[in-house]
């Protein structure tokens, strides 16, 4: 949980007055153009920089309060801190050590993110891909409820990207709180359950893609004649737009009532479909534009919240793995 958290570094400020949770058994997909705050959120969630004000905490704890913080909350907020002279398994058998986890864990996780046939192989030898596998590898060391991850997309091939969408839906469906930065929109549309939009240090929208994408559908009506059919559209209280190139654009997701209307006024279409809520769109809107097609890697942030019990998986959210790529039960 994130209460008022305020960073300033001189006369910037980072992060301002933001407010939010990330629910349990959910992805979150965490965005916001280049300076948002993004990054400094998260480093503050993690203890990493000490916030101006407010407090940011996970399952009630700060995360410098937490006794067993790798069995808690599993971060990787960059795929390249790794010793290269170290081969994947002693990464991770390192970091087994450090937080009194059985070494067997490492081959484990390995074998769940499909790099065991690159445990013996020194991680300079690791392509951006294989970086971001083991860096997941390693938040998932000590079997944690709650996953931290700053773009972990970066350097994924096609299939690796749909490995890693199946993956995150396998987490959320153990009941874990799964909370991604990245800035590739249309893969956090396709994964995420939640969205939390920041700009200028701000919290500008955060809800479920339902709730963001409430009002949003929009009907594209196309024909010889349309202007019957936007008389009887303005009478029945559903609002259209004509556009330049001779369309309807109707703020209505009912395409039967369009439809109908259409043909008792004896209107021809061309076409009647349905444009979906876009999230990318929808971000534009919200941070004025900003960055257009620029990386969006800035300051960010996660959850926590009061313990809640047992955390069981939403029914019907467990995807299939794709690609037979590996990917078992996390936990011990």
């Amino acid at each position: 949980m994130v209460d008022n958290l305020t960073k300033v570094f001189g006369t910037q400020r980072a992060v301002d007055q933001l407010s939010f949770t990330v629910e349990p058994g959910s992805v979150t997909g965490f965005l916001g153009p280049n300076g948002a705050g993004k990054t400094t959120t998260l480093r503050m969630l993690l203890g990493l920089v000490r916030p101006t004000s407010g407090v940011a905490t996970i399952n009630g704890q700060t995360y410098e309060s937490l006794s067993h913080p790798l069995q808690t909350v599993g971060a990787a907020l960059e795929a390249s801190s790794f010793h290269p002279a170290h081969t994947g398994r002693q990464h991770l058998r390192i970091y087994c050590a450090a937080a009194g986890l059985p070494a067997r864990r490492a081959d484990e996780m390995l074998d769940l993110v499909g790099l065991t046939d690159a445990a013996k192989k020194k991680t300079k030898g690791y392509s951006m891909g294989m970086r971001q596998r083991l860096g997941l590898a390693g938040t998932l060391l000590g079997d944690p409820r709650v996953l931290i991850l700053d773009e972990p997309a970066n350097g994924l091939d096609p299939e690796g990207i749909r490995w890693l969408r199946g993956f995150f839906r396998h987490l959320a469906g153990e009941g874990r709180t799964v909370l991604v930065s990245s800035h590739q929109l249309a893969e956090v549309q396709e994964v995420a359950d939640r969205a939390v939009i920041l700009n200028r240090g701000k919290l500008v929208r955060a809800g479920t893609l339902d709730e963001l994408s409430a009002g949003s559908a929009t009907a594209v009506v196309r024909g010889p004649n349309l202007g019957p059919l936007q008389q009887a559209l303005a009478g029945a209280g559903m609002s259209g737009t004509a556009e330049a190139d001779g369309s309807l654009r109707v703020h209505a997701d009912e395409l039967n009532r369009i439809g109908h209307l259409a043909f008792v006024n004896n209107v021809e279409l061309y076409e009647l479909s349905l444009e979906r809520f876009d999230l990318e769109q929808l971000f534009f809107t919200l941070t004025e534009g900003e960055h257009r097609g620029a990386n969006l890697d800035a300051p960010g942030m996660v959850h926590g919240g009061p313990p809640r019990g047992p955390m069981l998986p939403p029914s019907g959210q467990n995807q299939q793995n794709p690609q037979n790529q590996p990917y078992g039960s996390v936990q011990r």
